[in-house]
């Protein structure tokens, strides 16, 4: 499947060391740290429940 429309796109054609092009994406300066906010928020909030679930189950026993 991928790879096949390659001749449409030649100057734009996603390869492998050019997948992750953040200079040519469009609105950068909002994505971007919207982007690392809803990582870190994921990497803090899960951890968080899984911890205060843990204790309220141990906690109810």
């Amino acid at each position: 499947m991928g790879g096949h429309c390659a001749h449409v796109d030649k100057p734009y054609y996603l390869h492998a060391k050019h997948m992750y092009n953040l200079d040519r994406m469009k609105y950068q300066r909002l994505k971007m740290p919207i982007f690392v906010f809803t990582c870190f928020s994921i990497g803090v909030v899960v951890p968080l429940y899984v911890v205060i679930f843990q204790q309220r189950k141990t906690a109810s026993t």
